[in-house]
Order: structure tokens, then sequence, then C-alpha cells
């Protein structure tokens, strides 16, 4: 048990570290190689910091615990609009000026709502799993075809603002990104082992620990790039971060989790998990939209969707 909770201690500041170099050396890579902001923040920014969510739920499915997969997707799309998007707004409340954002947005309550249709049958399939990386694949192209048409875009404008004003050279983003890839590897490695370990030694549900301990440490990469851009005052980016991160981990993780390995779905899943998922999707997005098209999330609505998340906590661990 002491190995176990070591490994899951050191586990998540080195996934937290390596996720910021991983993410960091792409934003990079990608800048010194031509790539235009807005095309970083919609693909790079939107999708690196899921990469943990990623590996982890690759290799709890490997390692015969689908249920953590499922609980690390879903629980960090749960923390990544109560928890993060909840304290974020406290800090300072977040207006969405992106017209790419609000397409998103309409996108990501569809995505949420087709995983509660596709899983009311309890089972993901190999067949279900390669649906979602297909759409996935789907929304990717969109997502370039937007970044290389709408490049006036706020979104844009916020990353390009964050970048250096010197493109650097090929090399150091590129063993930065290497160097948080490999660690990004041994760290979901640990924290795996580690949560399943304890999971059996207190007889909690691999489920449980993905939806609370799992999805939270894997979700502070976006806490920390949604804070870092809210202090900037780049709440488009804060936003996209997260919208970017939720469709990521609904299409892509779960689909690769299901690829490796097709799984039964828990029934506490669709009574409870999918539903709140959907419920705080849904009102992120009216929100998001606001009135007369001016969405902004103020600290009042970033107090409720903390007691959102508080609720939800007692309510799984009761």
């Amino acid at each position: 048990m002491f190995f176990s909770i070591a490994l899951l201690l050191l586990g998540l500041p080195l996934l937290i570290w390596s996720s910021d170099r991983f993410v960091e050396g792409a934003i990079e890579l990608a800048y010194s190689l031509g790539m235009s902001a807005l095309l970083i923040g919609i693909i790079i920014v939107g999708f690196g910091t899921s990469v943990p969510e990623m590996l982890v739920s690759a290799i709890a499915a490997f390692d015969g615990a689908p249920s953590l997969a499922l609980g690390n997707a879903y629980g960090s799309n749960i923390t990544n609009i109560a928890l993060i998007l909840g304290l974020t707004s406290l800090l300072k409340p977040i207006t969405v000026q992106s017209q790419i954002l609000k397409r998103e947005l309409p996108i990501l309550v569809i995505v949420s709502l087709a995983a509660y249709i596709q899983l009311i049958d309890r089972e993901l399939s190999r067949l279900d799993s390669y649906f979602l990386l297909f759409f996935f694949l789907l929304f990717l192209c969109w997502s370039i075809w937007q970044g290389i048409h709408k490049p006036g875009d706020n979104l844009g404008f916020e990353v390009s603002n964050s970048l250096s004003k010197k493109r650097p050279s090929i090399l150091r983003p590129l063993l930065r990104l290497t160097l948080g890839l490999l660690f990004l590897l041994i760290s979901s490695r640990m924290l795996v082992k580690g949560a399943v370990d304890i999971a059996q030694a207190l007889q909690v549900s691999d489920l449980i620990i993905g939806l609370t301990i799992v999805a939270v440490g894997t979700s502070l990469p976006e806490l920390a790039s949604s804070i870092m851009a809210i202090r900037k005052g780049e709440h488009d980016i804060a936003l996209g971060n997260v919208i970017g991160s939720n469709i990521f981990n609904s299409l892509a993780v779960v689909g690769i989790a299901g690829t490796i390995k097709p799984f039964a779905i828990p029934g506490e899943v669709i009574t409870r998990d999918l539903p709140v998922m959907i419920g705080l999707t849904l009102s992120l997005f009216i929100l998001g939209f606001g009135i007369k098209n001016q969405g902004r999330i103020n600290r009042y609505e970033g107090g409720a969707l903390l007691l959102c998340y508080c609720g939800y906590l007692l309510w799984i661990l009761r």
C-alpha cells in the first residue's frame, strides 16, 4: 500500500511537469515550422493538454482496468467544466469572443449526447470505438479548415500575443517535446499502477478512482493553462483549452481505450456520470453564448459550477 501511494504521489507531479514540457515543446515546434497562431490555438492548446488523459486511459485499458480509463475520460470532462472553469472564473470572469469556440460548443453538446446514446447498451465495442475515432478525425479536419479560413478570429490573436516574437530553432522544442513525451509515458504508468493498487487495497472501484484522483490529476495541466491564460486576459484560450480537451476526451481518449480492449460499461456511468457531464456541458453551452450573443461566465456562475462539483463528489463518494 505504501509503495502504491508513493507511485501515485510521485506520478502526479511528474505527469504535470512532463505535460507542460510536452505542450510547450509542441507549441514552439509548430511555431518554428510556420504554423499559424490560430491553428496552434485550436489543435495544440486545445488538444495537447489532454495527452495525459490519453496515455493514462490507454495504459489502463492495456492493464485490464477499463473502468479506470472511462472514469478518467468522463471524470476529466466533469472536472474541466465544474472545477477548472469554476475556479478560473472566480479569479476573473471569462468573456467568450472567439466565433470558432462558439461553433465548437454545439459540437461538444452533440458529442456528449452521442456518448450517452452510444453507451446506453452498456457496452463499448471496437466498432463503437472506431466510430469515435472517425468522428474525431472529421472534427480535426474541420478545425484545421477553420484555422486556415478564419485567420482573424480572436483566439488566434490571443495565441499570437502569447508566442515569442522570435521563432525558436527546431532543435530546442524537439528535445523538449521528446523529453515531455518520455516522462509522460513513465508518469502515466506510475499513476495507473498506483491507482489500481490503491483501489484494490481499499476495495474501491476503479471507476471511482478514475473519476476522482486520476481525473483531477490528469486535468491539472488544463487548470494551470487556464489560470495562466486568464491572468494574461486571454479568455478564449482559457475556454478553448477546456472545450478542445473535452471533445478530445470524449472521442479520442475513449475511442483509443475501446480499440485496445472493448469493455462493459458500469451502470453508474449511464445513470450518474454521463447525465452530470451532459448537464454541465449544456450549462457551458448556455453560458458560452449568453444573452444577445455575449457569452460570459461571471463569478457567481463560477461559484455555482464549483458547488456542482462538490455535490458530485459527495454523490459518488457517499
